[in-house]
Order: C-alpha cells, then sequence, then structure tokens
C-alpha cells in the first residue's frame, strides 16, 4: 500500500469488510451498549399469510445501507443545510440480530423482545430491521417499563394495510395483527395509520374497531389532499412516537420487493417529508421497518430504498435532539 494511501487511512469501501448497518460497530455483548442509536435485526417471517421471504430483508437492508456509510464527515443535505449523522457526535451500533427459532413464533417474538428491552435500558433508540409486521408485536411490549417512567407512545404507522385483524385462523401474532394489539396495550395513547388503502380489512373486524380504539386512519390519497402540515398537525404534539414503516406502504413501482405489494402508494419525498415533521413535532423513541423481501426485487431497489429511509430518519431523529 503506497503512502498516500496509508494516509488517508482505510477507505473502508461499501462492498469490503464484514457487513453491518452504514458500516457501524457491530456489539455482541447486549448489556454493553453505549450508544445513541442501535440496530437490531428481526428476521422473522413466520407470520406472513402469502408470500415469505421478509426473513432476508434485514440481511438485505444492511447490505444496502453500506452505500451511506457517510464516515466521520456525516451528510450534507443542502436542502436542509444541515450535515445529519456526523461520527463524532452519533454513536450507533449494530447488535446483530434476534434469535429466531424455526416455526416457533412465541419463542421467536420473545428473543425480539429481549433484544429491544436490552436497548432501551441501555437509553439508546432502538432501530428494528424485519421481518415481517408481526415483530412490531414483541417491540411495542418491550416499551411497558420505559412507558411507565416516561409516559406513552403513540404509534404512527406507514403501510397500505390496516393490520387492526384480532382473530384471523385462530392466529393473533401474524402479520395481520400487530395495530390491533398494539392498540390494546394501555401505554399506547393511539394510532395514526398512513397510506391505508385498497381492500385489505372489512369494515367489522378492522376500521370500525381501529376508529373506536383512538386510530386516524388517512390514505395515500387523503394526505395528497390534505398536504403533509394539516396531516402533521393531526398527530398529537410533543408526544414520544413509536415509528412503524411497511416498506408496502411505498408503490410497488419503487417497492416491488415485498410480500403484498399495493398499487397507489407513497413515493419516496412524501414519507421522508412526514418522518421528518414528525422528528420535530414530538420525540421518536422507536422505529421498525419490516417487510422487506428481497427475492421479488432482483435491482435491490426495495433494501436500498429501506435503507435511504432508516439513514434519513435516525439523522433527522438525532438532529431535532440537538446532536
Amino acid at each position: 500500500m503506497s503512502d498516500n494511501a496509508y494516509d488517508r487511512g482505510r477507505l473502508n469501501l461499501p462492498f469490503v469488510g464484514i457487513c453491518t448497518f452504514g458500516k457501524s460497530t457491530y456489539v455482541a455483548d447486549w448489556d454493553k451498549i453505549d450508544a445513541d442509536v442501535a440496530i437490531l435485526g428481526a428476521p422473522f417471517d413466520f407470520g406472513t399469510q402469502w408470500r415469505a421471504g421478509s426473513r432476508f430483508g434485514p440481511r438485505s437492508i444492511r447490505e444496502a445501507s453500506t452505500l451511506f456509510a457517510f464516515g466521520h464527515g456525516g451528510a450534507y443535505d443542502h436542502e436542509d443545510d444541515v450535515t445529519y449523522l456526523p461520527a463524532d457526535k452519533v454513536r450507533i451500533v449494530d447488535l446483530g440480530d434476534a434469535d429466531i427459532v424455526h416455526t416457533d413464533t412465541e419463542t421467536s417474538h420473545a428473543n425480539i423482545e429481549f433484544g429491544v428491552r436490552k436497548i432501551l435500558a441501555a437509553a439508546a433508540l432502538p432501530v428494528v430491521l424485519g421481518g415481517d409486521h408481526s415483530v412490531n408485536i414483541p417491540c411495542i411490549n418491550a416499551f411497558d417499563e420505559d412507558c411507565a417512567k416516561n409516559g406513552p407512545i403513540h404509534v404512527v404507522q406507514f403501510d397500505a394495510h390496516l393490520d387492526f385483524v384480532d382473530v384471523r385462523y385462530g392466529v393473533r401474532h401474524g402479520h395481520g395483527n400487530p395495530m390491533r394489539r398494539a392498540a390494546e396495550k394501555g401505554y399506547v395513547s393511539g394510532l395514526t395509520q398512513l397510506g391505508i388503502r385498497n381492500v385489505s380489512s372489512t369494515a367489522r373486524d378492522g376500521y370500525e374497531d381501529a376508529r373506536a380504539m383512538s386510530s386516524d386512519i388517512l390514505s395515500v390519497r387523503q394526505i395528497r389532499k390534505l398536504g403533509v402540515e394539516a396531516v402533521l398537525a393531526r398527530i398529537p404534539e410533543a408526544a414520544r412516537y413509536y415509528v412503524t414503516i411497511d416498506i408496502d406502504g411505498f408503490d410497488p413501482s419503487i417497492a416491488p420487493g415485498t410480500g403484498t405489494p399495493s398499487h397507489g402508494g407513497f413515493i419516496y419525498y412524501e414519507v421522508l417529508e412526514l418522518l421528518a415533521g414528525l422528528a420535530k413535532r414530538g420525540r421518536i423513541v422507536g422505529v421498525d421497518l419490516v417487510e422487506v423481501a428481497p427475492d421479488y426485487d432482483h435491482t435491490g431497489g426495495t433494501a436500498i430504498l429501506a435503507a435511504q429511509v432508516l439513514m434519513n430518519l435516525i439523522g433527522r431523529i438525532i438532529h431535532a435532539r440537538g446532536a
């Protein structure tokens, strides 16, 4: 290696080295989390009703995220005139994956919940990579003690589907149930469900119940008619938010790599502007992004979209906190 290369240090290009989210530090001991943000993989897709494959989502998102490994300088956004995620101020670590026991939903969910609890105990922001949307259930379960100390959370969901089924075919913890399970929690103050469209739930076991349990439901068309600021104004201000992003909330023209694509979805900037506004409106205390199934997208574009959304969201969350 030339002296010049040594002067620059390791180039650490996206296609070299061990793959962690954004090439962040890997922490194997979950009792030694010292970070602002901790990434946890939840490669579980047993809750899927149709096309499986989101168990490979965490790995594909991590691979894609190496494109956005910004290094010590962070990422400068000329539109905002802000440098997001400077490495000398923001500590992001990757904890690897929760242990998944094949065909065992209860144990697998318990392992995911355990990981999120460890992150919260370390006072870090949990960012969970799914996996199907059922992984949101253990994520929300993990917030009981945190909410007892710090107050309730308001769940903000980006999704094509309501996911508010109570029981279907005897299943209570599948990817059609998570928002119903969240709404049942005493420490969840309400839900904002954004992007919901097309036929996904009957009025009886979905929409009527959701509205009765303090959910505000908006389709993509309704959001476009209202505008970003009006939508944000409907979300409780100065609250603690948990954000759950199903990649099928985006239009399949930009996110085909998912098990249940639904046309008429969001484009990238619509979601980014809502997330950026949400980070300023209150405090985002937890995030999951789910349902990336890379085998249905040979371009890798869906995983890149997921990684880009998460990087931008994390940057805005930390910046809103003053870092």
